[in-house]
């Protein structure tokens, strides 16, 4: 496998508000985000050579990348439209990302949007069975949930320790969206609210689940050896990873619900591009895919920031908090951030170009002197993960 480590760098990003934005259409959140990011490294659409666009719901974001063309006004350039379930904003950004590192364009874009909302669609808006006959009647949160009860089973814990070691997630990413402008929730939760909470899908509960929101994120790339030309602190790509699981795990013999090939591989992708042996001691925050608590805790596991069955101990010390070892959705994460599928993969990368840059918006949230991030996310089906490792400096 090749390498493209220190090949690019972000030099610009743009993130709008999350939330119930009844008050903006596609266009208009792709203009917030991305005339944002122009700001930020100094350009005008005029420098846009190529742009991927990272949308999924067709009926709301019009037909290939319209929205991009036709928002921005970015004429006679390619424009590719990108849908891979949650993990499109990603994708789409590794996309662009390779497209400058082969040498066919300097300066390119990769824009997220989407409008859930305005869909109809109640609860998480994504994860329904496309299957009339292998997924007749499933959600995303009834899949979920059984992951959870495998984990308390496998592991030892009643329903009650269950309940409160993936509360204690909800709590963190609610804390940590308060403290964020841009996230969609700011309200902060006790331990006992959340268990107490209307049960969704046993075990999860309301504040268990992500919410459904609206929003757009985008970035700007270009070559390393350019990014300085821009800002004198762009953001490097050390190591990506993506990949997809072909139909659904937990119709093949043997899946045992808690390692998922594609976590394990699409990281272990993006580690060995970026050098990274042990990621709970090398990693300085990681944004990853909390579309509910459970799936925040397998990703522990999974990714190698905890050893199998050890991430309850990670929890209940505060190893994934602000102030722990490895700070884990730092903005709240889907949980509270929010989830407009075509755009978290962009915005949880947006977290960590802010955090390496020291320039959050919120000093309370800033982590001191970190070097390497993590921005991930995790979709279906198929089921597929995808990987980002960025830091802010070569070598």
């Amino acid at each position: 496998m090749g390498s493209i480590k220190d090949k690019v760098a972000i030099i610009g990003m743009g993130c709008s508000k999350f939330g119930e934005r009844w008050d903006a259409g596609l266009s208009d959140l792709a203009i917030e985000a991305a005339y944002e990011a122009y700001q930020d490294a100094g350009i005008g659409p005029e420098s846009i050579e190529a742009c991927w666009f990272s949308t999924v719901y067709a009926p709301v974001g019009g037909i290939g990348a319209s929205v991009a063309a036709d928002a921005l006004k970015l004429r006679n350039i390619p424009l590719i439209r990108n849908e891979n379930w949650c993990a499109s904003g990603h994708v789409a950004l590794i996309e662009a990302c390779v497209a400058v590192a082969s040498g066919l364009y300097d300066v390119v874009m990769a824009l997220g949007v989407e409008k859930l909302k305005d869909t109809g669609y109640p609860g998480l808006g994504a994860g329904r069975g496309m299957s009339p006959v292998l997924e007749a009647r499933r959600t995303a949160p009834g899949s979920f949930a059984l992951i959870a009860k495998r984990y308390f089973e496998t592991y030892g814990l009643s329903d009650e320790q269950g309940k409160e070691l993936i509360g204690r997630i909800a709590v963190k990413n609610h804390e940590n969206g308060r403290l964020t402008p841009k996230a969609h929730f700011h309200n902060k939760v006790s331990l006992d609210k959340v268990i107490a909470a209307p049960i969704v899908s046993w075990p999860l509960g309301l504040f268990d689940c992500c919410g459904n929101s609206d929003g757009a994120a985008c970035a700007i790339v270009t070559r390393s050896d350019l990014a300085k030309s821009f800002r004198p602190d762009p953001i490097y790509l050390k190591g990506v990873g993506i990949s997809m699981d072909s139909m659904l795990p937990h119709l093949r013999p043997g899946f045992d619900w808690l390692r998922f090939d594609s976590l394990i591989n699409s990281s272990r992708q993006a580690y060995d591009m970026a050098g990274i042996k042990n990621p709970r001691q090398e990693l300085d925050l990681a944004e990853v895919h909390d579309c509910f608590t459970i799936t925040e805790l397998a990703i522990y596991e999974n990714f190698g920031f905890s050893e199998p069955g050890n991430a309850r101990e990670d929890v209940e010390s505060g190893f994934f908090t602000r102030h722990g070892g490895l700070p884990v959705n730092i903005d709240g994460g889907l949980k509270c951030f929010g989830h407009p599928i075509g755009a978290s993969g962009l915005r949880m990368t947006y977290e960590v170009y802010k955090q390496l840059q020291q320039k959050v918006d919120n000093p309370e949230r800033q982590i001191k002197n970190p070097r390497r991030g993590l921005s991930h996310t995790f979709g279906g089906p198929p089921q597929i993960s995808a990987v980002a490792v960025f830091g802010n400096e070569t070598g």
